[in-house]
């Protein structure tokens, strides 16, 4: 069983969204804008966030940023701005998925479900990787380069992990987006060019590691 902080300013879409989560035997609660949602999160012992975009108070991005500050709890996105753009810009900022509306209550269960599952997978994988630039700590969601701890961004963190632990082997970019993303993600290549693109940055010295592979995708080869 999950606990769901349902955030939207429209009181239908929260008690639908409630819902469904209490018919599939998650709990759940509820904020009306990004200010409360934050608050909440704090106080709260939430497993995933429900986060609409377009809010009073506070926009679902901003809140998304704020929390981000402070914890590494998965978020999924609602929100009516479905332009690509619009989605990148949420998964960059830290969110784990982004479903446009109107959205299926249905798809939405699947996708909590998705989300969780890879959560939940990390953690069961207790790893330490190590060469002579890079540290990955997967249990403590730690990564350090020439000795000096590095901040990513929750998909960062999940994309490198990923192609840390298939290294040596040659990722399509179809792979990546199904594995980091999920199989159900509805974005596209630019999407995973532009993670690989600021991973790298991150990553200093480190991003030599990370080869692109022309028409084909990427290989971790550290």
């Amino acid at each position: 069983m999950y606990n769901v902080l349902i955030v939207d300013d429209e009181q239908g879409i929260r008690e639908l969204v409630a819902k469904y989560c209490a018919l599939e035997g998650f709990s759940y609660g509820e904020a009306g804008d990004g200010l409360e949602a934050i608050q909440k999160v704090k106080q709260g012992s939430y497993d995933i966030v429900i986060m609409d975009v377009m809010m009073p108070e506070l926009d679902g991005f901003s809140a998304v940023r704020e929390i981000r500050k402070f914890s590494n709890l998965p978020v999924i996105m609602l929100s009516a701005r479905t332009e690509t753009y619009d989605k990148i810009h949420g998964l960059e900022i830290g969110a784990d998925d982004y479903i446009g509306k109107p959205f299926s209550p249905k798809e939405l269960m699947l996708r909590i479900n998705a989300v969780m599952n890879r959560v939940n997978n990390q953690k069961a994988n207790v790893e330490v990787y190590e060469n002579q630039l890079l540290k990955v700590d997967f249990t403590a969601r730690k990564v350090a380069v020439e000795g000096v701890q590095v901040d990513l961004s929750p998909k960062e963190y999940e994309l490198l992990f990923f192609m840390v632990k298939n290294r040596g082997i040659a990722l399509s970019r179809e792979k990546l987006l199904n594995e980091v993303w999920g199989y159900d993600f509805y974005g596209d290549d630019r999407t995973l060019d532009t993670h690989i693109k600021l991973l790298r940055k991150s990553l200093g010295n480190a991003s030599q590691y990370i080869v692109t592979l022309r028409g084909m995708g990427y290989r971790f080869d550290g």
